[in-house]
């Protein structure tokens, strides 16, 4: 006899777990499949797990905000104990330098004051408090190594940057989806690891029936999820989902340096999120004094798409390029002969705007897109998920009369068409992320 469950969900990283947590708490009985050893060791494992609240669109920030609150009451949210310990969340806060490129983020400031989110404006001598290592000449636009003018500034200087208290990141985002899936497990759970869904499995009606894995099992669910990371466009394909979808996703190769911070400075202790158009970095602290450094991808830095299950895990000529972009803002960063960090995969939509839908297979659900932009909004993802699931499969048309999900923590309620399947891009986002 086949094995049973209410809802099976394809992929145990940070954002599928939570998902199963929020469908226990609602009574069902899940069942997680994923191809990886243990919960969050894809993707979401090599995540640089910033927590942040600032979003291009008024959505974006208000689910950024509401998962803010999750973070900081880690430990009331699972309302359970991990051998592990749990994962911590450092509020360090995070600033964005202003830059006529970003507006000087005046439309990301009256986003946070119509929400009530607090930010502070400082001037360069508040930067320069902050980080005393930093050079603020400007380098716009980002360019690549080979270009005559890399590395000269240019008349201008980056003189003010938004600070944002309520930001900071996870110093282990493995351990936090592990502590998800205690969490899930505690309600009823059930997790598979290493094994992969070779079929989705359907009625003579066309209804999601259940999935087979490669190990020759049959799982029967009259619900499956597709929170498979990189490999979503594939799942979707297996499940005959594509049909009715105007945004797709794509697996994107992405590269995050690991550098040694200066002699003297101190750069776990200033502790600092910080996100630089001007040169196209981003960087957070890591434990030991070091800092990541990721790419904010600016317009002269082509992107590599890849089949998830065939690309070159090593690193590339953009490590290089990405730790010498942060030696124009940092000059005595230490760029070591040894390549550090890690290489992953992003799993990226056609506008970098999650997918959280049903789909024109009844019965099968997506939580797709959101590599690298929704590691900090995975509890309240997971409730929405679990809303949805329960909007749809109690005979609601999503499509003709989308849900509308209250946030708990701020009040607020958001209309989850926002991440339809079936929109048109959206042009009011950044197209790119802090991953």
């Amino acid at each position: 006899m086949a094995e049973q469950a209410d809802a099976l969900i394809i992929g145990a990283g940070i954002i599928g777990a939570a998902t199963a947590f929020e469908l226990c708490k609602k009574g069902y009985h899940t069942l997680s499949v994923d191809m990886n050893p243990a919960a969050g060791y894809g993707p979401t494992s090599a995540s640089c797990a910033i927590i942040r609240v600032h979003y291009s669109t008024l959505e974006g920030t208000a689910f950024a905000y509401e998962g803010y609150f999750y973070w900081k009451d880690w430990a009331s949210y699972l309302g359970v104990e991990d051998e592990r310990g749990l994962a911590e969340f450092r509020e360090a806060g995070c600033i964005v330098m202003r830059t006529e490129a970003n507006g000087y983020l005046e439309k990301h400031t009256s986003i946070c004051e119509a929400l009530g989110i607090p930010f502070e404006i400082w001037d360069a001598n508040r930067i320069r408090k902050a980080l005393p290592v930093y050079d603020l000449k400007s380098y716009w636009p980002p360019k690549r190594m080979e270009d005559d003018r890399f590395g000269e500034a240019g008349d201008g200087r980056v003189d003010s940057a938004v600070y944002f208290p309520t930001a900071g990141y996870i110093t282990d985002p493995q351990l936090a989806t592990h502590n998800l899936q205690r969490a899930a497990e505690a309600q009823g759970a059930r997790f598979v690891f290493g094994r992969r869904v070779v079929s989705i499995d359907k009625t003579g009606e066309g209804r999601i029936r259940g999935v087979s894995l490669d190990d020759g099992t049959s799982i029967e669910a009259p619900v499956v999820i597709n929170v498979a990371g990189p490999h979503s466009a594939k799942v979707n394909e297996m499940a005959g989902a594509l049909g009715d979808m105007t945004i797709s996703t794509r697996a994107l190769k992405q590269e995050v340096v690991h550098l040694d911070a200066p002699d003297g400075f101190d750069m776990e202790a200033a502790g600092l999120v910080i996100s630089d158009n001007d040169i196209g970095c981003y960087c957070r602290p890591e434990q030991g004094n070091h800092i990541l450094v990721g790419s904010e991808d600016p317009e002269c830095d082509p992107r590599e798409w890849v089949d998830p299950d065939a690309w070159d895990e090593n690193f590339s000529d953009q490590w290089t390029l990405q730790a010498y972009r942060y030696a124009q803002r940092m000059p005595d960063v230490k760029i070591g002969r040894q390549m550090k960090g890690v290489v992953s995969l992003y799993d990226v939509s056609d506008d970098w705007i999650p997918i959280y839908d049903h789909s024109c297979v009844p019965g099968y659900y997506m939580a797709i897109g959101s590599s690298g932009n929704q590691f900090k909004n995975a509890p309240i993802a997971g409730a929405m998920m679990a809303a949805l699931v329960d909007y749809c499969e109690g005979g609601n048309d999503h499509d003709a009369s989308p849900l509308h999900f209250l946030l708990p923590r701020t009040g607020r309620s958001i209309d989850v068409g926002f991440y339809s399947r079936r929109r048109e891009v959206n042009e009011e986002s950044s197209f790119s992320v802090l991953g």
